[in-house]
């Protein structure tokens, strides 16, 4: 009995309202917003987000898997999945994998899993899937596109949706693309791209695979699919044969956008966020085909209904005042460059200091148990030498001891907000505030930890000048 465990999902805080983007190209674009990454944020950090808000309450080691889909990797030659598994303190003897160029990547990756698990090679893998597509502006993408991510946690014991089959299509379909070369996704005439691409190929799947488990569309609860618009996604449920108004999950289109190769499991974590014991759960992924799943939920959906998921995070929010404000935070223009360089960070470093830099360890006294970051010999308050066990403080919470903010720092979005933290574990951590309201910050509010890249004053951070991402843990008020 292979199924999902656990279930997890990122929203970031940003919106932009269609009010904003149509003011700024002077048309109408009807209500509605989308999800904006910060500039700190990416694919990867997304994924962070959505794996950790899934491992709630579960044991990481038991974890012998981890498989990231998206078609916006911040590299195009190097391991995404890799530096999800180090931020998120999973055990390095486990398979890491990107699933990458397609948005049915998260449908691979769910199939993958599934069988790793059946066959026996694996007790426990993580699917995760995130986006941050680029759109361009002025463009009906611009309008629609979103960023979020999802994950879950796939095992044999303790499943809360067991898995009752899959199906699956593949056909060399070309709607949408992104070469190299290119910055912005394209795509085919919308009629052609509907009628020959979503209204075909989503339902073919999934008559297939009812077919295949002798049911019915009636036999289905909910289902939770992509579609690329409002519109589109209830002219699919039609097309299955569904009840759009009771039974197609609400694809939240208005409400965060379409975030791509995250959209489906981002609708999925929705579904079983609602669903109740016996509830059927059509899923279904599409890009060169389509992928569709049948989960059936158990009773043990009430023991993982603590995540924040995509209502608790729906609900948190702070909208962009203007396009400006999105221009600046997606890196949509160039800016002058620095008046004095930013200090770079040496990668032979990093590597000899990675478990205190992607998953936080810090240090905890044996003689006085104080926990101090970062990590060096002697420990500050009893002056023992060499006597220290390891503390994960990337789970850690705290209060805001005290915050500077720099209106010239080097950095896109200012102020930087440089803070120092008191922890609730013990010690102090200093770090730089993100995802905030400056006109909100005080003393004594509580922050929490998330894995971002390090911004300069044009952009990411780059390592030695090497051009690679520096992430690093951030500070942010507790969101929801």
């Amino acid at each position: 009995m292979v199924g999902i465990v656990s279930y997890g999902a990122y929203i970031p805080i940003y919106r932009l309202s269609r009010e904003a983007i149509g003011a700024m190209w002077n048309k109408p674009l009807g209500k509605g917003e989308k999800a904006v990454a910060n500039a700190d944020e990416d694919s990867v950090t997304m994924g962070v987000e959505a794996v950790l808000d899934c491992l709630s309450g579960m044991d990481r080691h038991q974890v012998d898997g981890l498989y990231f889909a998206t078609d916006s990797p911040p590299y195009v030659e190097k391991q995404s999945a890799s530096i999800i598994r180090a931020a998120a303190d999973l055990r390095e003897d486990i398979l890491t994998m990107d699933i990458a160029h397609s948005l049915r990547g998260a449908g691979s990756a769910m199939k993958a899993a599934m069988d790793a698990v059946l066959a026996g090679s694996a007790r426990k893998i993580m699917v995760a899937a995130a986006d941050r597509r680029v759109p361009a502006p002025n463009s009906e993408s611009e309008v629609s596109f979103g960023d979020g991510a999802a994950a879950f946690l796939l095992g044999n014991t303790e499943v809360a949706a067991v898995i009752e089959g899959s199906y699956h299509v593949s056909s060399e379909f070309i709607d949408v693309w992104r070469k190299p070369s290119d910055t912005y996704v394209q795509t085919w005439e919308d009629r052609f791209v509907r009628d020959e691409g979503y209204m075909k190929m989503i339902p073919q799947a999934a008559a297939g695979l009812l077919k295949k488990l002798g049911l019915t569309s009636e036999s289905v609860t909910k289902a939770a699919f992509y579609g690329p618009d409002t519109r589109t996604h209830t002219a699919i449920g039609s097309a299955m044969g569904l009840d759009t108004k009771t039974q197609v999950q609400p694809p939240l289109l208005d409400n965060l956008g379409n975030t791509g190769t995250a959209l489906a499991p981002m609708l999925l974590v929705s579904a079983l966020e609602e669903a109740k014991p016996g509830d059927r759960i059509l899923f279904a992924t599409y890009g060169d085909g389509a992928d569709a799943f049948l989960l059936k939920v158990t009773e043990q959906i009430e023991k993982v209904r603590d995540r924040r998921g995509i209502s608790r995070h729906l609900a948190s929010k702070m909208m962009l005042p203007n396009y400006g404000k999105y221009v600046e935070i997606r890196e949509l223009m160039e800016w002058e460059s620095a008046r004095r360089q930013a200090r770079r960070s040496s990668l032979p470093v990093i590597w000899r200091e990675r478990q205190y830099l992607y998953p936080l360890y810090g240090q905890k006294c044996r003689s006085c148990g104080n926990v101090q970051y970062p990590k060096q010999r002697i420990c500050i308050y009893c002056q023992a030498k060499d006597n220290f066990e390891l503390i994960r403080l990337s789970d850690k919470k705290g209060k805001l001891f005290t915050f500077s903010m720099d209106q010239r720092a080097m950095e896109i979005v200012l102020p930087k907000v440089f803070s120092v933290v008191d922890l609730d574990c013990g010690g102090r951590f200093y770090s730089v505030m993100t995802d905030r309201d400056t006109s909100k910050i005080a003393v004594g509010m509580l922050v929490e930890m998330t894995f971002r890249i390090q911004m300069g004053p044009t952009g990411p951070l780059p390592l030695e000048g090497s051009g690679l991402y520096n992430y690093f843990w951030r500070v942010r008020p507790i969101r929801c």
